[in-house]
């Protein structure tokens, strides 16, 4: 039996309430607006947010039926088009479809049964992801993706709770991201404290990892 993950569904909870507190008065001209994230506006990427909820609300009914399911239906090609066909909506739809799709999710995050967490979804990248790392991921899109809209919270508005689980695990993917091997002795030096400061290090994208950010 696996365990409820219940201090990331707190903590998801609690990133769906100051996402929401901070789209309140949003009009139509800041929707419209181009996002931080290259050639998506913040439509684009509400709509994302409210999708990638309803992609969890689907693996995890999944799991409790005893089944692995996909994350989106279509995969990759089959969620970019549903994003781009809500993201010219009027500021209200989207927020209130970003709303409805959390209130969705929380409350399955409080009935699901304890043996649906033991199980897994399959992701838009087609790798595999335990049910129990779900609300971590939410947690995560939700922290990330308020930055990237580009209206007032920023990436020095993240939580203390989210830095300190995020930031073990991101460390954990720069050998992979480090394609230079003078630069990987470079910093590997400096964190045994036999180097001064690496200076800048070209490190590669997510796409090194696309089974560690899920979308």
């Amino acid at each position: 039996m696996t365990d409820r993950p219940d201090a990331d569904i707190i903590a998801a909870t609690a990133a769906h309430a100051r996402l929401l507190g901070h789209l309140a008065g949003l009009d139509d001209e800041a929707a419209a607006r181009p996002s931080l994230l290259p050639g998506w506006t913040v439509g684009h990427l509400l709509t994302h947010l409210a999708r990638n909820a309803d992609s969890h609300v689907k693996m995890l009914e999944g799991a409790a039926a005893g089944e692995a399911v996909a994350q989106y239906d279509g995969g990759v090609a089959a969620r970019e088009e549903a994003i781009d066909a809500g993201a010219g909506r009027t500021a209200a739809e989207l927020v209130d479809d970003v709303r409805a799709a959390c209130d969705r999710l929380e409350r399955l995050w409080a009935t699901l049964p304890d043996h649906a967490w033991a199980g897994h979804g399959v992701n838009a990248d087609g790798s595999r992801r335990p049910c129990v790392l779900l609300p971590f991921h939410r947690w995560r899109e939700v922290e990330v993706h308020q930055a990237d809209l580009g209206l007032a919270p920023t990436w020095d508005d993240w939580s203390d709770d989210y830095v300190s689980r995020e930031l073990p695990r991101a460390l954990a993917t720069l050998p992979d991201r480090l394609a230079d091997p003078a630069a990987r002795r470079r910093l590997t030096a400096w964190l045994l404290d036999r180097a001064d400061s690496p200076g800048e290090l070209v490190i590669e994208g997510w796409d090194v990892h696309p089974e560690y950010y899920g979308r």
